[in-house]
């Protein structure tokens, strides 16, 4: 019966409407995806390459890399990501990026849309996520419109 009381307790957390600093519901998460939009505007893949290259807005570039992508001195700390629209669906680049920590505990990538839990953060920018949820969405259409590999990039 304890057990029972457990697991019923932890579902109700699971399904639980988002706490006040949390920017996504529980319920907004499905295994390893956002499956919904954070916005109803359709994310723009222009826009969202130019998040990525940016190294004062997304800091994407800084880590990983893009083949064809007209930005020098890509990072290699994080995956190469030509071709991820092959690998991941919109939800589960939505997810990555909104709160990496989700999927990988402890992993160096940044909580892009995160106002939670966070460590040495200046006032300032305390209760502000890195990215706003309309750039979070351009950022998974350009990230979607990676496909075929690093050969059909170039």
């Amino acid at each position: 019966m304890k057990w029972l009381a457990s697991v019923s307790g932890l579902c109700l957390m699971a399904c639980a409407p988002a706490a006040p600093d949390r920017l996504v519901a529980g319920n907004g998460i499905n295994g390893d995806r956002i499956p919904i939009a954070l916005t109803d505007k359709v994310g723009d893949a222009a826009r969202g390459q130019s998040i990525f290259s940016d190294r004062d807005k997304g800091h994407c570039v800084l880590c990983h890399q893009v083949a064809g992508l007209d930005t020098p001195f890509q990072g290699d700390v994080g995956p190469e990501l030509s071709g991820v629209g092959d690998r991941l669906d919109a939800g589960q680049l939505r997810l990555r990026i909104v709160d990496y920590q989700l999927v990988l505990p402890g992993a160096l990538m940044p909580s892009y849309y995160r106002i939670h839990d966070l460590y040495q953060v200046q006032e300032r920018y305390a209760d502000t996520p890195i990215l706003l949820a309309q750039q979070v969405e351009d950022l998974v259409a350009y990230l979607s419109d990676l496909k075929g590999g690093a050969d059909d990039l170039e």
